[in-house]
């Protein structure tokens, strides 16, 4: 594999600044950034809802909620920004933006003012997803991007795989509030990392100026874009379902199955069908494409949670099957997310920016939105999310049949005009 960006617009320098596995490395560790503050706190959900008096118990799921709904909202605003001042100074800020958010976070003396330092937390972070993928664009594009993202995720899936874990840890010797100086001491090693060696990837000549009318026309381009905008919703409807299961999963693990201090090995081990399919997807990616891994990954997900619900609804619910279609689900997902944000991106290469920006605001705030939807109605039992898994992935194959005019698995060689 080649070890050097592939875009002709980087100097020479900035190329042998950073090589390719450091580029990958990098990418998953600002893309962990959210994994871990989502995370890392699940098993202190219930803590902080105590000590800070939140009203009902499912008010403890807006923890993360808010979190998310500022990320994906925000991003849609440093799009532009990140093609107008460049990917490395965007990238700083939303590092220095995330530390402020913890310090927030650590001080909150209320449930309401520690929702505020999420959202502002959230907000800030936004950038750092739009910059990664824009760095990645800017350097590679069609099934290579679709690789760079799938060895980025393998790494970037050992946080929501061990973050629980490592939350736990740090409640068994400090306070919740130990769990945002971690966060705290995350960001800033992060942005020290990006400041001595990640080179700025945009081209001088790319930059955009920040008007309002190439601004929406960026966007408008985006969403006229079938391909684009098709595959950007479907990964949108699937990642609703993660974020329902996630914001519910505290409780489904302590007051469903009643595992207590198991809590981090289950969700670690249905997290880990994700690792393991993005590190495959890495591998074979070039041989299938990625049309043929995302159809194939989008039938397996509402097949399984389709039996799933006919198996509980049935049988009755059990800790052995609900972990098992999880684990099935969760590595559709993994295989779902880079291809699918690939083929998203891949006629964007001239409005990379933007383009992140507008796949991170659907996949993040569409995704929020029915996540929240979906854990509020959780009812101490785990049908609320099979049933949303199974009509959400049904819903992202109907988005994906009208992307590609009715023809699954129809194109091997992934080379996509820029049409709409």
């Amino acid at each position: 594999m080649d070890s050097q960006p592939n875009n002709p617009k980087i100097k020479a320098s900035q190329r042998s600044a950073i090589s390719f596995l450091e580029l990958v490395a990098f990418i998953a560790a600002a893309m962990a950034l959210n994994a871990l503050a989502i995370d890392m706190m699940l098993p202190a959900l219930g803590q902080i809802g105590d000590e800070l008096g939140a009203i009902r118990d499912n008010d403890r799921q807006l923890i993360v909620v808010v979190y998310v709904l500022g990320n994906g909202i925000a991003q849609l605003f440093f799009g532009p920004i990140v093609d107008r001042f460049g990917r490395k100074k965007v990238l700083l800020f939303s590092l220095g933006g995330y530390i402020v958010g913890s310090l927030l976070s650590i001080v909150a003396s209320t449930f309401t003012l520690l929702l505020a330092a999420r959202a502002f937390q959230g907000v800030a972070t936004a950038a750092t997803r739009v910059a990664a993928v824009a760095i990645v664009r800017d350097q590679c594009s069609g099934r290579r991007m679709a690789e760079v993202m799938s060895f980025a995720m393998t790494i970037f899936m050992a946080a929501p795989i061990l973050a629980p874990g490592l939350g736990q840890v740090i409640l068994f010797f400090a306070p919740w509030r130990g769990i945002f100086a971690a966060l705290l001491v995350y960001g800033f090693l992060l942005a020290i990392w990006t400041w001595i060696r990640i080179p700025e990837t945009m081209a001088p000549e790319d930059r955009k100026p920040l008007r309002a009318g190439p601004i929406a026309s960026s966007y408008l381009e985006f969403v006229r874009n079938r391909i684009s905008i098709g595959y950007t919703m479907a990964s949108a409807l699937c990642f609703g379902a993660l974020f329902g299961y996630i914001s519910a999963s505290e409780q489904i693990f302590l007051e469903t199955f009643d595992i207590g201090s198991n809590f981090a090995f289950a969700f670690g081990a249905i997290a880990s069908g994700l690792g393991m399919a993005t590190l495959l997807n890495a591998r074979i990616v070039s041989k299938f494409g990625m049309r043929r891994l995302t159809h194939a990954a989008l039938l397996s997900f509402v097949i399984s949670n389709a039996l799933h619900l006919f198996f509980a609804l049935i049988f009755g619910e059990s800790f052995g099957l609900f972990m098992g279609f999880m684990m099935v689900s969760f590595f559709s997902l993994g295989l779902i997310g880079p291809n699918a944000t690939a083929l998203a991106m891949e006629p964007m290469g001239h409005n990379a920016g933007a383009a992140a920006a507008a796949n991170g605001f659907a996949g993040t705030t569409i995704a929020g939105l029915l996540g929240g939807l979906i854990g509020h109605f959780y009812d101490g039992t785990t049908m609320p999310i099979i049933f949303g898994f199974t009509v959400l992935g049904i819903s992202a194959v109907l988005f994906v049949l009208w992307t590609e005019r009715g023809k699954l698995f129809g194109v091997g060689d992934d080379q996509i005009e820029n049409t709409p």
